[in-house]
């Protein structure tokens, strides 16, 4: 794929993105994803924790080249019009129409009042946790917390796998990003199981996460945010998290905004002690759509000056 042709591709899938928004689950590659790695749950070895750790390298990797190799051998067949089939391909591996109406959908409910239903899209859209019982702040603090985080897993790291690795790399990136999302968490029955794919996710998003954070600056910039608070809440208070790359996006958005965004028990990221209300989640996606203009204009020049070196 020329230059040219890979920003055309990003392009145009952003467009198809912010135009049609997300497939029916059926219909989805990140339900078929979802289905293989439900399948590897199914059949997965309940002895050893090495050998858990073992069979869920093997299903996930499976899965990786299951999913991206195709699109690789494709390519290098030049099949015609192949650039255009690469337009829904690519978008189908990040989701920013679909994170700026979940933020809406909160924000909405909150500002006629309606806190369980506010409480209902976060658990349903944005987050793993339980949000049965939260106060208004804390469900404003997870939606804030996720759109933060999912600029990263939702648009900068398939676009730069994309960018770096073609129409494979981002669905590689996409299998990853969603066995983590299924298998990696810290529980008794997935502790092992899904420790590959955990480490996996944190190695591919180590560069987009941090290219998110300091992009989240520039974003609360031109949104009229605060840029300082937001670098200098980044920088200071990104190990809070458990994750290497989460505290980055979600610090410096904590900072932007001049508010405090914690997950009771686990972490406090202190930007500030501005309101946590439906007007902070407004700010929040004003920065989402100015951060996420800046993403695609960097990893738009990225692929096409990448390419152009190749050629």
């Amino acid at each position: 794929m020329g230059p040219e042709t890979a920003g055309l591709v990003l392009l145009g899938a952003v467009l198809l993105d912010l135009v049609l928004g997300e497939l029916p689950t059926a219909l989805h590659p990140v339900g078929w994803m979802g289905r293989f790695l439900s399948l590897g749950w199914k059949v997965r070895p309940r002895s050893h924790p090495v050998v858990q750790v073992l069979f869920g390298t093997f299903w996930v990797l499976g899965g990786m080249a299951l999913f991206a190799l195709p699109w690789f051998f494709l390519a290098r067949l030049s099949v015609s019009l192949w650039w255009l089939w690469s337009i829904p391909l690519l978008k189908v591996t990040f989701a920013l129409r679909a994170l700026l109406s979940a933020g809406r959908e909160v924000q909405a409910a909150l500002e006629q009042g309606d806190l369980p239903e506010a409480r209902r899209v976060v658990r349903w859209h944005l987050v793993g946790r339980e949000t049965a019982h939260l106060p208004e702040p804390l469900v404003v603090s997870a939606t804030v917390e996720s759109l933060a985080e999912n600029i990263t897993d939702g648009l900068t790291g398939p676009l730069f796998w994309f960018a770096l690795g073609g129409l494979s790399g981002a669905w590689a990136y996409r299998f990853a990003n969603t066995a983590d999302s299924m298998w990696g968490h810290h529980d008794p029955d997935r502790e092992y199981i899904g420790k590959f794919a955990a480490r996996l996710d944190d190695v591919l998003n180590w560069i987009p996460a941090r290219l998110t954070a300091l992009l989240l600056v520039g974003a609360a910039a031109l949104a009229g945010e605060n840029a300082i608070g937001a670098w200098r809440t980044a920088v200071a208070q990104h190990r809070r998290t458990l994750s290497p790359n989460a505290g980055w996006t979600m610090a410096a958005m904590a900072g932007a905004l001049g508010v405090t965004l914690e997950k009771v028990g686990q972490y406090r990221l202190e930007g500030g002690d501005g309101p946590r209300d439906a007007r902070t989640i407004g700010r929040a996606l004003r920065m989402v759509r100015w951060c996420s203009a800046l993403v695609i204009g960097v990893l738009l020049i990225f692929a096409v000056v990448l390419r152009t070196g190749i050629r």
